[in-house]
């Protein structure tokens, strides 16, 4: 139950945080700008995790645990969102998605070497699943090097910010992670923000993009993400996430009225295959 109930809090994760582009969208159509979005975003969820600390009677992590977490936010998770921006204006968005989705198989690499978790055949056979449905799912185009720099980069962040989070969730909740998480990244993009100068929400539905940001494509999946973590590990977590990038294109037919091309579909499939044999090799082991 434990394997499976962070199996579960994974794909929650992945489906929330496949809305963000969707949501995103409708934010830049309303005339905000990038560090506005993250500034709003991470400063709203902030004080929505610092007060359910303060029903809980839960206290702020200190110490040494207390500074990854900072770091967590105020560098991984705002250094990873503002290469990936970035990325988007020198390549493809297709491109970029697929170059931020090698951060598995960073992830992967990354554990064997310095966490000592055990590269199955199961996971071998997911990874490249993954991998080759993502390929399929965002449909790559060309960019300019220093925009596939970024968008490496960006995997790269995320990759640490991984590993570093698996760490620091044996000594912390969910909840108090993400509330240092939210607040130190809120802080670093408010400082962007003031010296770029902010672009405010100019309409109800810019307003109400902001909401979704913060309740569908942060609050729930980066605490179900950190919770699933706990329970599985980074490598696992890391593949189970690859199924963001089918949530982003099915929403994108439905609300946007993009068009879902066959190879799409194909891409899909893969990638869920891949989460089901993850999902089926884990739930082996309880």
């Amino acid at each position: 139950m434990h394997r499976f109930l962070g199996i579960a809090l994974t794909i929650l994760s992945a489906v929330g945080f496949g809305t963000l582009a969707i949501l995103g969208r409708y934010a830049l159509a309303d005339g905000m700008d990038a560090p506005t979005i993250l500034f709003l975003r991470f400063s709203l969820a902030a004080l929505v995790m610092l007060a359910w600390l303060a029903l809980r009677r839960q206290p702020l992590p200190r110490g040494r645990t207390l500074l990854m977490l900072v770091g967590m936010g105020a560098l991984g998770y705002v250094g990873q969102a503002f290469a990936y921006l970035t990325a988007l204006e020198y390549a493809s968005s297709g491109l970029v998605a697929l170059l931020l989705y090698l951060y598995p198989i960073f992830v992967t690499v990354l554990s064997v070497v310095l966490l000592h978790e055990r590269f199955t055949p199961p996971k071998v056979a997911a990874l490249g699943l993954a991998l080759g449905g993502i390929a399929l799912t965002v449909g790559p185009a060309g960019g300019q090097l220093y925009g596939i720099v970024l968008a490496i980069s960006a995997a790269a962040i995320y990759s640490v910010y991984i590993l570093v989070g698996a760490r620091v969730m044996r000594d912390v909740t969910a909840v108090q992670s993400s509330a240092v998480i939210f607040a130190s990244a809120g802080a670093m993009s408010g400082l962007i923000m003031a010296a770029q100068g902010a672009q405010w929400p100019a309409t109800a539905v810019g307003w109400a993009a902001i909401a979704g940001i913060v309740l569908l494509a942060t609050l729930v999946p980066v605490v179900a993400f950190l919770a699933g973590l706990e329970r599985i590990g980074p490598t696992n977590a890391a593949m189970l996430s690859t199924l963001e990038p089918v949530v982003t294109v099915l929403l994108a037919v439905v609300l946007l009225g993009e068009v879902l091309q066959p190879v799409t579909l194909v891409g899909g499939g893969l990638i869920l295959a891949a989460v089901l044999l993850l999902t089926r090799s884990e739930l082996r082991r309880r």
